[in-house]
């Protein structure tokens, strides 16, 4: 299953997505770049930012990426990262993603995530791909 993520400067995420046995696609740090179109499923991993209020929770690298009609048909899955100090507004990023989408929200983890979270995330990833492949058949 191809992981697509948002990372900052901070590589948070990149460092967790890095640990995964999927592939993943980061997402460009700056908007002005170009945009990758993602042609296959994909689940995306999303960090809340702006404390988790409202305006500004989901990253603008996130929002143009999912502005494509393509990427949006594409995604299966939302996964978040974030930072239990938010509160109630922990991982609102990603549950901002899966409900707007209409997909599920998979799984959440704090800052880099522990070793459990890789391996609870690499689990539920295998498992997804065995459901979309035996959906496909």
């Amino acid at each position: 299953m191809l992981v697509v993520y948002y990372s900052s400067g901070s590589e948070y995420t990149h460092r967790f997505a890095g640990k995964l046995r999927h592939p993943s696609l980061r997402l460009p740090l700056l908007t002005r770049s170009d945009t990758p179109i993602v042609g296959e499923p994909f689940v995306l991993i999303t960090p809340t930012y702006g404390a988790g209020s409202n305006r500004g929770a989901v990253p603008r690298q996130v929002i143009k990426f999912l502005n494509v009609r393509g990427n949006r048909d594409n995604l299966v899955g939302v996964i978040g990262a974030g930072n239990t100090n938010f509160g109630e507004d922990y991982c609102r990023a990603a549950h901002r993603v899966a409900d707007k989408c209409r997909v599920p929200l998979l799984y959440r983890f704090e800052l880099l995530g522990t070793e459990d979270d890789v391996e609870n995330v690499d689990e539920g990833l295998d498992s997804l791909c065995q459901r979309l492949r035996t959906t496909a058949t």
